[in-house]
């Protein structure tokens, strides 16, 4: 197997973008990835797309060869796959492109990941997201995506592991960061009353516990580490790609309060790159909910079971404060959760924090930064490492 590097990382403005199409934002990401590598296009021999629902959210379906077509690629032929895993979509559309370049099956990678919900009415959009849940014993029972992570809230404080203060202070920590990113949703620091008097949703969970609807896209270009540097000089090496799977339906899991999947995964990803979760300075995870940043943090290794939300709390997890930083980009919190694109969006960040191009939210001298991406309740999940070179 090939050792892979990121050779060209891009990425739109996340938001409520109205002026533009599905189709534009991916192919706005997709140039820019092309351009920051330095290549002229017709290099790429392979495509591959994290997308969850365009044929709900924009009644498009065959994104693949949507975006291959309006890329230019299909006047080359290049095989094109379009890959759905809930929320992790974009995650795993990753890890699918490493394989497929460390195999030697393809040698330049396009990756892309778009998603554009903001074109539907709030109650559609929810009902789409309930889906990555068990449709049949969750959705249809009433459990929506939002109550189901509040029942991991509830449980988390029942059992000490965390405060609802502690929950709420993943919000802060992402706004934090948000307020220094130009392509977030949300620009603006916060305090942590402002979450835990913002509107309910679920209970304990409130509005600012929640990530937004989103458009935006994000892409990633790929190659042989071998020949990154016939390309660029600022290249980043992919230590590792891991995924796991859970149950679909939360009620199955013996344990609420940890993700299975997350551990297996990152366990394998920390194997394969040959270091351990203390080699970490730099992470984006998934905190479409608060309470997610918390199960995140623990499932990782960052922190022992019960400590993840007392760092929160006590600002340890923002740039400068300690030894990990945690969702430098605004996290899905702030940053925005178009959800195809949130997992391809997380391995721009952290390649561009090894580059040392994050500009005001820049980890001092990074050497290896984690990107987690979450699909349903911990069903589906992507661990990926990358290293500074």
């Amino acid at each position: 197997m090939r050792d892979v590097a990121i050779i060209g990382v891009g990425v739109t403005r996340f938001g409520e973008i109205w002026n533009k199409s599905f189709r534009a934002i991916g192919i706005e990401a997709g140039l820019k990835a092309i351009a920051d590598a330095g290549l002229a296009g017709d290099e790429i021999d392979g495509l591959f797309i994290g997308n969850m629902s365009a044929g709900r959210f924009v009644n498009q379906q065959h994104i693949d060869a949507l975006i291959a077509d309006y890329s230019g690629m299909a006047s080359n032929h290049v095989p094109a796959v379009r890959v759905e895993a809930g929320d992790a979509s974009g995650g795993v559309a990753f890890r699918q492109a490493v394989m497929a370049v460390a195999s030697g099956m393809h040698d330049t990678v396009l990756v892309g990941g778009a998603e554009k919900m903001t074109d539907l009415d709030d109650a559609s959009v929810n009902s789409i997201v309930d889906a990555t849940a068990d449709a049949e014993w969750e959705a249809a029972m009433g459990l929506t995506f939002p109550s189901l992570h509040a029942m991991i809230a509830r449980r988390i404080i029942h059992d000490g592991i965390a405060t609802r203060e502690e929950i709420a202070s993943v919000s802060v920590n992402s706004h934090a960061h948000g307020a220094l990113n130009p392509d977030a949703q949300f620009r603006k620091a916060i305090t942590l009353d402002t979450v835990l008097k913002s509107g309910p949703v679920a209970e304990p969970l409130g509005m600012f516990d929640c990530a937004p609807i989103s458009d935006g896209a994000a892409a990633v270009v790929l190659c042989p580490l071998e020949k990154a540097k016939e390309f660029t000089d600022s290249y980043v090496k992919v230590a590792a790609v891991a995924q796991a799977s859970d149950t679909l339906a939360l009620f199955q899991r013996e344990d609420i309060t940890t993700y299975g999947a997350t551990v297996a995964a990152a366990n394998r990803a920390y194997e394969a790159a040959g270091i351990t979760a203390a080699d970490i300075q730099v992470a984006e995870v998934h905190d479409n909910y608060t309470v997610g940043g918390i199960l995140a943090v623990q499932d990782l290794g960052f922190a022992k079971r019960g400590e993840a939300g007392k760092t929160f709390l006590e600002g340890g997890y923002q740039v400068g404060a300690g030894k990990l930083a945690v969702n430098t980009s605004g996290g899905l919190k702030a940053r925005g959760h178009p959800i195809g694109a949130t997992g391809v969006a997380q391995i721009v960040e952290i390649a561009q924090q090894m580059r040392g191009a994050a500009d005001k939210r820049q980890v001092a001298n990074p050497r290896y930064g984690l990107a987690q991406s979450v699909g349903g309740t911990g069903s589906a999940v992507t661990v990926s490492i990358l290293e500074a070179i």
